[in-house]
């Protein structure tokens, strides 16, 4: 049933948008109340207004905390129009009805990104906002909310349709938005409570995001998909390709944090299904790119590259002699953009600002879920033990470190090969850790790569000695693995016995 609006409650925080409805609130004829700023907005642009606390014979209180929270206002909202006892009610009370509702929130997810100051943060917590918007949207058979900016220009469309009046079905839908949009909001207010307090398991959990797009499909073309950003909005740039998919997203991600382990402005990790097929660190990027792409060149085929760099013009020309689907990058210089576009396919995307690793872990289980914190640790020399005869020298150790660090971000079971700061052999995913361990060397056989300072790590003890002796066997001079096992003897004597450089790490890595 079409609703005619003849009074609408303006309260907006961000006014940048105001001025396109207001013609259209005076050529309908519609009654305008609003305060404190946005009444001192209308009336500026020459749009007749009446103050909110006239309205109710009330002035604001309290550094202007209330001044909408009125029996006049909410009753004028949440009446039914059809409803006789409402009507009698109001009419007794000389209450007047309010159809249309336009609220956007005080900035709080903003202050919390740019302050601080607890003060300020609080003071940004909107109270008479959102209850407005909860009367409006509770009563949409009769009122219509408008919660942001998106919606004016429908708004407009519909009351020019309907000649100042809304539809049901349009009513219906902005409450839908609107109690997404509380929901929203207080869903930020709760995280950054539980977050001063430091509580990462609250009785009660909510999670929210914001859609930065709908996807062409999921995981797979049968499944739907979309992408939601629960932090900043900003942080990918597309400069260049198709649009980005569910697996592009799952790998960039993965990757991103893969690049927040690795030092500062150095490395080049190959993502391929959410498991990494190559990473260095050699401080050359064009080095760099190329041995993580050699590490496995068939893996790396149609891959990401997670380039914690600015890409050059002599990468940039490597990279286009392969096929990959996605580069991510700090940035790119002039001429490699140039380069990386001739391929109008390849999606190129700049890491604005940098990636900040989620702090909790959700895993989803049927209408369930799991959290945990993240395992994004900084390794030190402290956090391991070196446990056989023959001990590393600085080189050697540093060595270790980067290839335990890469493993953690493999699927186990998970074992890595290194030499020099660059993979050179990658066994994941596999329920046998021996079977994880002839992967990893059958990969570092097939592509002929050095052996000179190989070095091994894995993301949880061996079982057995029968891992750690393939490993050997296969030129690897240091091991690093987590310690736990009852068989832990036996591989530091075998580990004496062969002169193998054996290091324990104080904590275990998996990753399902």
């Amino acid at each position: 049933m079409n609703k005619k609006i003849t009074r609408a409650l303006i309260s907006v925080s961000d006014k940048s948008e105001l001025d396109k409805i207001l013609p259209t609130l005076r050529k309908f004829k519609v009654e305008i109340l609003s305060s404190g700023g946005t009444y001192k907005y209308i009336k500026k642009h020459k749009f007749k207004c009446y103050e909110i606390s006239d309205f109710t014979g009330f002035q604001e209180i309290l550094d202007g905390r209330v001044k909408t929270l009125h029996p006049k206002i909410h009753s004028g909202i949440l009446f039914k129009r059809d409803n006789r006892k409402h009507l009698k009610q109001i009419k007794e009370q000389d209450f007047k009805n309010i159809d249309l509702v336009i609220v956007n929130f005080y900035p709080f997810e903003k202050t919390v990104l740019n302050t601080k100051n607890e003060n300020k943060i609080i003071e940004n917590i909107d109270i008479g906002g959102p209850a407005l918007v909860r009367s409006a949207a509770k009563n949409f058979k009769d009122v219509a909310v408008i919660t942001s900016n998106y919606q004016l220009d429908s708004l407009m469309h519909e009351m020019n349709s309907y000649k100042g009046s809304t539809s049901l079905s349009f009513r219906k839908k902005l409450s839908q938005e609107a109690f997404n949009e509380t929901a929203y909001y207080d869903a930020n207010i709760s995280k950054y409570f539980n977050k001063i307090i430091d509580n990462s398991y609250p009785n009660k959990i909510t999670f929210n995001g914001t859609l930065l797009s709908k996807l062409r499909y999921g995981e797979n073309p049968h499944q739907s998909g979309a992408f939601y950003s629960g932090g900043n909005l900003n942080e990918l740039e597309k400069l260049n390709g198709k649009q980005l998919s569910y697996n592009n997203y799952n790998d960039i991600y993965f990757g991103l944090d893969i690049k927040n382990s690795l030092p500062k402005g150095v490395g080049t990790t190959i993502i391929k299904h959410a498991n990494p097929s190559g990473v260095s660190i050699d401080k050359n990027q064009c080095s760099s790119f190329k041995q993580a792409f050699d590490c496995d060149p068939i893996s790396a085929f149609g891959g990401v590259i997670i380039c914690n760099y600015k890409i050059k013009s002599e990468t940039a020309k490597e990279i286009n002699n392969k096929f990959f689907e996605v580069i991510v990058a700090n940035d790119f210089d002039a001429k490699a953009l140039s380069i990386l576009k001739k391929k109008k396919n390849l999606r190129i995307i700049k890491n604005n600002q940098k990636h900040e690793s989620s702090q909790i872990v959700l895993n989803t289980l049927s209408n369930n879920f799991i959290l945990q914190n993240s395992d994004n640790q900084n390794f030190n020399k402290n956090m391991f033990k070196v446990v056989s005869k023959k001990k590393p020298d600085k080189k050697l150790f540093k060595d270790l470190i980067f290839a335990f660090n890469v493993c953690r971000f493999v699927k186990s079971n998970a074992i890595v090969l290194t030499n020099n700061n660059s993979t050179v052999g990658i066994g994941s995913g596999q329920p046998s850790r021996l079977d994880s361990c002839e992967i990893a060397v059958n990969k570092m056989k097939k592509f002929n790569h050095n052996t000179e300072n190989l070095v091994a790590a894995s993301d949880a003890f061996f079982p057995f000695v029968d891992g750690i002796e393939a490993l050997v066997q296969s030129g690897v001079k240091a091991i690093i693995q987590p310690y736990g096992s009852i068989r832990d003897k036996e591989i530091i004597k075998f580990a004496n016995n062969t002169n193998t450089v054996l290091v324990f790490s104080k904590t275990r890595h998996f990753r399902h």
